[in-house]
């Protein structure tokens, strides 16, 4: 490990010598996770991309892409394109990438069942916002927002998140 890591420990999220406090999934750390179990996957993982609402704040980071109004991220594991951006209209299970509230307002990917799909193994681990201290996720890890800005500002492509 090194600082330029993202660790996440009983304190929060450790980066650059610091501890982000954030929030994990409902169902807990998983070394065996599945679509709809809430749990955050346990491993090595790697920030592979950025999104950002350019309507609401500036961009974080030169490589980081803007949403749009159409869209969307795909969960249902019975399609192709599972697991990965799509566009609206798009008439299958689905994640609204610009939302009304804040916590998609920067997203950060990671490689989690990410870009090479297995159908049920669990789809959009993100790094976003939280809705507020503590309270739980579907498995993704989230922050308060002037946290999560300093570490949109500060990572890199491939950027590694360590879940023990």
């Amino acid at each position: 490990m090194t600082p330029a890591d993202l660790v996440l420990t009983a304190r929060g999220i450790r980066f650059q010598g610091r501890y982000f406090p954030c929030s994990i999934g409902r169902g807990g750390l998983s070394g065996n996770k599945h679509e709809g179990d809430g749990a955050t996957p346990k491993g090595t993982h790697r920030i592979l991309g950025m999104l950002y609402r350019p309507d609401r704040l500036a961009r974080p980071a030169s490589w980081a892409d803007p949403i749009g109004p159409n869209d969307l991220w795909s969960d249902d594991a019975s399609r192709p394109d599972y697991n990965h951006p799509v566009r609206a209209p798009y008439g299958h299970g689905h994640e609204h990438l610009r939302r009304a509230d804040p916590l998609y307002d920067i997203v950060l990917i990671t490689d989690w069942n990410y870009p090479d799909a297995t159908p049920g193994r669990g789809s959009a681990i993100f790094l976003h916002q939280w809705r507020r201290p503590h309270y739980p996720t579907e498995g993704c890890i989230t922050f308060r927002r002037d946290h999560l800005i300093h570490i949109a500002r500060s990572i890199v492509p491939g950027t590694r998140l360590i879940v023990r």
